[in-house]
């Protein structure tokens, strides 16, 4: 079990027997006889498109799924393969993914909860401090005993001193352990989202707005007073600021509507250091989760009309995956969701957002999950997330 607050409250169970649907209003306005759905499947990018002209429905979905690359993610956390189906309640392990040079991060850990009814998904985000203990693990290459550590901490010991898909295989196998060990919950399917990817998905789209709702201060690009790109900080090894250099202005993207360029989309989903809100990790996890909603909504609005631009963006965003499928393949997984919207998307935050850090010797600061974080959990598990919700509405974050 992953590590709890002793003095967090008990969260509160008042239950609702026929609990409402979040996203009831919008599915209750009218749609588009030649509807268009962008999904967040395997990643919140895989499209599913019907009545567009001469090109029939599976020709899309299978243009659109094999630009994802395929291969075994989730190895030894989830082995039933056979046999599986896509009916039911499901839930799909997603990892963002920051490549810097030779180093891979896994800053963003999202579980995507689709209830039974595949009518709605819920983004539940784990902090990359979370307290919890990784199990043993060998790669074939560097073995790890296991211990107590920062659950991020578990892809970089699962793909150390491995490269290409085998990094992403091992690292992504050990943080699908660690998390079943930690919450009880087997993914069925499992994805890394490279927010590098994303950088072109905006090149097709020229541009991506969206609110943004705290002034942001970029630790990665500025400009000298001569205009020349130049970084206003120095970053430690960590990815933690060191020190300003000076002379160099910072990117300042402020609080309220932006639209952003392919450069400053992938630098603002960075960012947690310099937030003017103070929540660091939990910023950055909601903002990327807006950010990839509004790439979600955009495409929609703007690609899915374009002949001409679709072909570029099914494989812009293509290209931005790594995906298992866990035994069913792209297109069923498409066509089993297509009635989800991303207005149809919840993102809960676990400790409603809050710090709840303690020093931990070894480790340094890390967040333990509070009770209600330990029960939201144990929700996704049993699929009753609606129930938390209907609970915990403060819990829901702002898209």
């Amino acid at each position: 079990m992953p590590y709890t607050s002793q003095n967090a409250a008990q969260p509160s169970r008042a239950r609702a027997s026929t609990p409402s649907s979040p996203g009831d209003g919008a599915r209750k306005r009218r749609r588009s006889p030649l509807w268009a759905r962008l999904l967040l499947v395997m990643g919140v990018t895989l499209m599913v498109i019907s009545g567009v002209g001469v090109v029939g429905v599976k020709g899309l979905v299978s243009a659109a799924t094999s630009n994802v690359t395929q291969q075994n993610l989730l190895g030894a956390a989830n082995t039933e393969r056979k046999h599986v189906s896509v009916t039911g309640a499901k839930n799909i392990l997603l990892v963002g993914l920051d490549r810097q040079g030779d180093q891979m991060r896994s800053d963003s850990i999202i579980l995507l909860h689709i209830p039974a009814a595949h009518d709605r998904a819920y983004l539940i985000s784990l902090p990359r401090d979370t307290l919890v203990h990784i199990p043993a693990y060998d790669n074939g290459k560097v073995p790890y005993r296991g211990g107590d550590n920062k659950i991020n901490a578990a892809f970089a010991y699962g793909s150390r001193g491995l490269t290409d898909h085998e990094a992403l295989s091992h690292g992504f196998e050990l943080l699908s352990l660690t998390i079943k060990e930690v919450t009880g919950i087997t993914p069925d399917a499992g994805a890394i989202i490279d927010f590098q990817g994303f950088k072109q998905v905006v090149q097709v789209l020229g541009k991506v707005c969206m609110y943004v709702d705290e002034d942001t201060t970029s630790i990665h690009i500025g400009h000298t007073a001569d205009g020349k790109k130049a970084a206003p900080y120095e970053i430690n090894t960590d990815g933690t600021v060191r020190r300003k250099v000076p002379g160099v202005t910072a990117n300042f993207y402020p609080k309220g509507n932006h639209c952003f360029t392919p450069s400053e989309a992938l630098d603002f989903v960075r960012q947690r250091d310099l937030l003017a809100n103070k929540d660091f990790d939990y910023g950055r996890q909601r903002h990327q989760q807006q950010f990839i909603k509004a790439v979600v909504k955009q495409v929609m609005d703007q690609g899915l009309s374009s002949p001409t631009k679709l072909p570029g963006l099914m494989a812009a965003v293509g290209k931005t995956m790594t995906v298992d499928g866990g035994g069913i393949s792209l297109e069923d997984w498409a066509f089993a969701m297509r009635g989800i919207n991303p207005d149809d998307m919840v993102t809960i935050k676990t400790n409603n957002g809050k710090f709840n850090s303690r020093s931990v010797p070894g480790v340094g600061s890390a967040e333990i999950l509070s009770d209600t974080s330990i029960q939201l959990l144990e929700d996704v598990k049993n699929d009753t997330v609606d129930n938390f919700v209907m609970a915990h509405p403060d819990w829901v974050a702002a898209s």
